[in-house]
């Protein structure tokens, strides 16, 4: 799968995490085998007599003992600590690469993700790439472990080395078709149905105002429980299917454990070497199990995550010569002309905005350089049109975060100067924290009249040749509207932006010097 490609940091964390691995695992086998040999062997000296006893040297084997559980630990540490790394620096690249090439897709043309499905990819989808990569090094680890354990086994003799070497060799595959059968339709089941809850849990958290002002909390936990419990349903039997295998591992343990004891020819001291041998050999092998459990769900999560790699990668929008002549029906507009379009609601001047601005295929009789908005490019589009939607949408972020959407990078003077044109400069800097003041995505502690003048300030700030305001003055007082439009049309002016304006407003429309109705350009709206 290429959502699995690590860069070279990425492999060599991993190759560390290998051979942390393999130290780990080559320890707990051989301290479980020195441990079962050690506490056998002192038993049968104790047993001997008082000579057997001190003859014994106890200080060699509990030294090996010792020195083997410190490296134990600090091979699973490192284990841990390296994987996580490459996985966690994966996801990162990964995460970040997908939203760009969201972002960067044609609006008219790109896939409709509703917000949960998209946070659904980019958070859960990703993050089962984790699991994956953490649990990579494991796999060469608990074959390494494994063939120690039979060469330990051999101690007690070949048969009882042979049985354990054709009962490890058979495990993987057991283990693989007992997860396919019991969990790979549960993981998908609840893959499919943590999306389904996310998409509607967005969808009621963008309409919270509403939810509370008309009292149907109850109403969404309602329809919000159907779906949490196909979710629960679904992880219960992944549960379950979990248990079974743990349970068959266990199982498989003990029966590896009896057939060496069965087949040992040996003394005590080494049949209880192989015997421990044998168990950490099963347990090292664990590690293939849970690869497995988690194979299904993760296998899901690439599908979904491929489709958005299949996407056209993001390229750098082209630099605009300057601004193109528009053609709005019979009406041609040399760049800087100012023009609003009226009509009644509902009739179709928002689709324009947006057909203009590239975020829908809309209908008009309208040219961009000559060219109708449905063959030019996004890239050309977001070059020339700025535009300050209705309703102004806003990141969880600080107030300089959401302006620098519109222009990375932007030092705070141009910031402030277009925050003195919408009229936003006082109130920014009247609060504590100033630019740096966090919003959520509703917008924080501005109002609805303050949101829709910081998209505006954005759109200004973007710097694109032709502005599209919908509705820019809607909900403000007469005052701050006088303000803005003074500020506006001076802005306008110094700067020679052209202006497309719909408004239902009368004072707004002084900032156009022409007027055409929108039945003359989207006849079929």
């Amino acid at each position: 799968m290429s959502a699995l490609a690590l860069d070279a940091a990425g492999r060599r964390r991993l190759r560390r995490a290998g051979i942390a691995a393999i130290v780990a695992a080559l320890a707990g086998v051989l301290l479980l085998a020195v441990s079962g040999w050690f506490l056998t062997a002192a038993a049968l000296a104790g047993a001997a007599g008082p000579v057997a006893a001190l003859g014994f040297n106890y200080l060699i084997p509990s030294a090996a003992i010792r020195g083997l559980a410190i490296l134990r630990t600090v091979g699973r540490y490192g284990e841990r600590l390296f994987s996580h790394q490459a996985a966690l620096g994966a996801m990162a690249s990964l995460r970040a690469g997908l939203f760009a090439r969201l972002a960067a897709q044609d609006g008219r043309t790109g896939p409709d993700l509703a917000g949960g499905d998209a946070s659904a990819r980019l958070i859960g989808d990703i993050d089962a790439l984790e699991e994956l990569i953490v649990r990579r090094p494991v796999r060469p680890a608990s074959w390494v472990a494994a063939g120690t354990g039979v060469l330990l086994a051999g101690l007690a003799g070949w048969a009882a080395a042979l049985a354990l070497a054709l009962l490890l060799a058979a495990l993987p595959p057991l283990l693989d078709r007992a997860a396919r059968r019991l969990t790979h339709g549960p993981a998908q089941d609840a893959g499919e149905a943590l999306g389904a809850l996310r998409t509607r849990y967005v969808e009621y958290a963008a309409a919270r105002a509403e939810v509370a002002a008309y009292g149907l909390a109850g109403r969404v936990t309602g329809d919000l429980s159907r779906f949490t419990a196909a979710l629960d349903a679904a992880r219960a039997r992944l549960h379950r299917g979990e248990g079974v295998i743990a349970a068959l591992l266990a199982g498989y343990a003990a029966l590896a454990v009896a057939l060496v004891l069965l087949l040992a020819d040996a003394p005590a001291p080494r049949v209880a070497l192989a015997l421990l041998a044998a168990a950490g050999a099963v347990e090292a092998m664990a590690g293939l199990a849970r690869t497995a459990f988690r194979r299904a769900g993760v296998a899901a999560g690439l599908r979904r995550l491929d489709a958005l790699l299949a996407l056209p990668e993001p390229v750098a929008a082209p630099v605009s010569a300057g601004a193109v002549p528009l053609r709005l029906g019979s009406l041609d507009l040399a760049p800087g002309a100012r023009v609003a379009i009226t009509g009644r609601s509902g009739s179709g001047k928002t689709l324009l905005l947006e057909t203009l601005a590239g975020l829908r295929a809309g209908t008009v009789d309208a040219a961009i350089g000559g060219q109708a908005p449905a063959a030019c490019s996004g890239a050309m589009l977001r070059a020339q049109f700025a535009l300050a939607p209705q309703d102004a949408a806003l990141i969880a972020g600080t107030i300089a975060d959401n302006l620098r959407l519109a222009r990375p990078g932007v030092d705070k003077e141009a910031i402030w100067a277009v925050l003195r044109v919408a009229a936003l400069e006082d109130r920014i800097q009247g609060l504590p924290q100033g630019l740096n003041t966090r919003l959520g995505e509703a917008g924080g502690t501005l109002s609805g009249g303050e949101r829709k003048r910081l998209s505006l300030a954005r759109a200004l700030l973007a710097g694109r040749p032709w502005l599209l305001l919908d509705e820019p003055t809607e909900g403000l007082d007469s005052t701050t509207e006088s303000e803005i439009i003074a500020r506006l049309d001076a802005w306008l002016a110094g700067s020679n932006t052209g202006l497309i304006l719909v408004s239902h407003r009368r004072a707004p429309l002084t900032l156009a010097g022409n007027v055409i109705a929108i039945e003359d350009i989207a006849p079929s709206s």
